[in-house]
């Protein structure tokens, strides 16, 4: 079965952690002894019903407070798919969690209280499912029941999204709009009796049917060097192979490639798969490569095919940022600049705008981005990176900005 991984989002107190719980319990992943572990805690609690929040919440500080604050992955499965599920915190303070939460997701859950109707975090967390290029988002209109389920309520939370979800999305986003109610189960699992109105799918209906053609494969071929295997044994005395995964594209026997960042030329003699050998091998795919010739190749350097003559070589280029640090990040600062296992230091020359994801506009000549803040800067690298623009190629376009002092993770970026 294949994996499909999600990310929630929205502001506090909105019922992610809830939606999960439901979403656990009703596709029967919950053991006996939790179920009655559950059932002691909420009645400790003096709640007259369970309280599904604490089957994620595990953090102390997160049962006492009521509020999710690191990430949380949950795992779960259907007869027909498996789910992995990164339970994000919602307040502003935790954005940056939100951001490493949702990185690797397929489809994001962006809850909005059915009350308070659309709020900054709102269009925050869809900004950053757009910059992430998380293929579907499902906004789900939560708490319905505190409305009296009322089909005027919905439609209007999903006219005032629309002008928004226009901006932010990108070309081949899918977005679909869900009434539920996490606490009381209605439009998770099964159909809402409270809500005849809406004819949609439940969210489990929605994840079911949701199918994701990675275009990884097709995108141009990536190979990151992780391991030069030199075994050195008598059966293997002159086996030099170079080990790692394919983040994008298709290699095959026979390919001409191209080493970077230096430059040299070789042809693939074998691809192999523990004692398999393949014909080719695609995008997430862990092999060993040999080569027909002997080059200097060693961890850290990528092979790219021949024929490509776009092949990366980024010093001086523009990402987009999301900051992850209380320090502001200011122009002129140097930090070190990790992409895959290679780490180089960057200089940022400049910050040449900030969004605003509230109204998503832009404010040009700015000289800080601040904790959560996003904008693009411009920087200049100690050395090159193999780096593609992550709209066309997103396994090989992102990197983090370390602090070389603290060794902190300070930014995430997205090369433009």
């Amino acid at each position: 079965m294949d994996i499909l991984r999600i990310a929630t989002a929205g502001s506090v107190d909105d019922g992610k952690s809830t939606l999960i719980g439901r979403l656990l319990y009703e596709t029967n992943s919950i053991t006996k002894d939790k179920i009655e572990a559950l059932e002691s805690a909420s009645k400790r609690k003096g709640l007259d019903f369970l309280d599904l929040s604490l089957l994620t919440d595990g953090l102390i500080a997160e049962r006492e407070q009521g509020i999710t604050i690191d990430v949380a992955n949950i795992y779960f499965s259907t007869p027909t798919r498996k789910y992995i599920i990164a339970d994000t915190p919602g307040h502003v303070e935790y954005t940056r969690n939100m951001v490493t939460g949702a990185s690797n997701a397929k489809v994001s859950l962006i809850l909005v209280d059915a009350r308070q109707g659309v709020v900054e975090q709102t269009a925050r967390h869809l900004s950053i499912a757009a910059m992430l290029r998380i293929p579907k988002v499902i906004i789900c209109v939560n708490k319905m029941d505190l409305v009296q389920y009322q089909e005027s309520t919905f439609n209007a939370i999903k006219d005032s999204l629309a002008e928004l979800v226009a901006q932010t999305t990108f070309e081949g986003q899918e977005i679909s709009f869900l009434p539920i109610s996490s606490l009381y189960g209605q439009n998770i699992t099964q159909k809402a009796s409270e809500m005849p109105w809406f004819k949609g799918n439940t969210l489990l209906g929605e994840l079911e049917a949701f199918e994701y053609a990675s275009t990884l494969a097709h995108a141009p071929a990536r190979f990151p060097v992780q391991f030069v295997v030199r075994p050195m044994t008598e059966a293997y005395h002159d086996f030099r192979g170079y080990a790692g995964k394919i983040s994008s594209g298709t290699f095959k026997v026979g390919d001409a490639i191209r080493v970077l960042p230096t430059g040299q030329e070789s042809t693939i003699a074998t691809i192999e798969k523990f004692e398999t050998k393949l014909d080719q091998a695609i995008a997430g795919d862990s092999v060993t490569i040999t080569l027909t010739t002997d080059v200097d190749i060693s961890r850290g350097n990528t092979l790219v095919l021949a024929s490509e003559d776009n092949a990366p070589a980024l010093k001086d280029f523009s990402a987009q940022v999301c900051w992850l640090d209380h320090t502001a990040l200011s122009p002129g600062k140097t930090y070190l600049l990790q992409h895959g296992i290679n780490i180089t230091k960057a200089k940022i020359s400049q910050i040449t705008e900030r969004l605003d994801v509230a109204t998503q506009t832009s404010t040009q000549g700015v000289d800080t981005l601040k904790l959560n803040e996003i904008g693009t800067i411009a920087l200049r690298t100690a050395q090159p990176i193999s780096a593609d623009q992550y709209a066309a190629n997103p396994a090989n376009g992102a990197f983090i900005l370390i602090d070389e002092f603290s060794n902190s993770t300070v930014g995430v970026g997205f090369v433009k």
